[in-house]
């Protein structure tokens, strides 16, 4: 007896398509985070530049998790480009009203993908996402914090820095209720 492979489907969905799309949005964060955390990096503000390097490997985890689900549900996976990202920057108050601004788009396209795999009747879909939508509760708020501390330290990111370094901001990364990464989480 011989065994085919079954053939993926082909975009049968409103939700697959949005998750393929949602993929290249979250590698897009990705990239932009190692672009702020370069930023950091190279004005000798290691905490910041530690925080957005752990940012873009979070997001690329996230990216990551689509494409297992796509895979696990036989679902053609395409992997992007990625966007030019923005790298010059005035001060540093401009990179995480970014980061907050890139963090509220991506939760309007998580709540998108929710309401979306809901109308379809797609239980799978919308349980995947629940995970995600909790998740963006924490991003935002996280990013929001950080603003805050930014904007409170009036210019002197050195409070900034020691602020990162005494509180945890965002989770460890440890989330044991997270959705499996394609290859692993990095």
């Amino acid at each position: 007896m011989t065994l085919k492979a079954a053939k993926p489907e082909e975009h049968e969905s409103k939700f697959h398509e949005l998750l393929q799309k949602q993929v290249r949005s979250e590698f897009n964060a990705s990239q932009q985070y190692i672009a702020l955390a370069v930023w950091f990096d190279k004005t000798d503000l290691p905490r910041l530049a530690a925080h957005f390097y752990k940012q873009a490997l979070e997001e690329r985890n996230h990216g990551m998790m689509i494409v297992r689900f796509l895979m696990d549900n036989d679902i053609s996976v395409h992997i992007p480009a990625v966007d030019e990202v923005r790298n010059e920057f005035n001060e540093a108050r401009e990179l995480v009203a970014l980061a907050l601004e890139q963090e509220r788009e991506v939760t309007r396209e998580i709540e998108l993908l929710a309401r979306t795999a809901r109308a379809e009747d797609d239980y799978i879909g919308e349980q995947f996402m629940q995970w995600f939508l909790k998740e963006q509760v924490e991003e935002v708020s996280q990013m929001s914090t950080l603003l805050t501390v930014v904007d409170r330290a009036n210019g002197n990111l050195f409070e900034v820095e020691n602020f990162l370094a005494r509180e945890q901001v965002g989770d460890d990364g440890a989330d044991s209720s997270a959705p499996e990464a394609a290859g692993g989480a990095l």
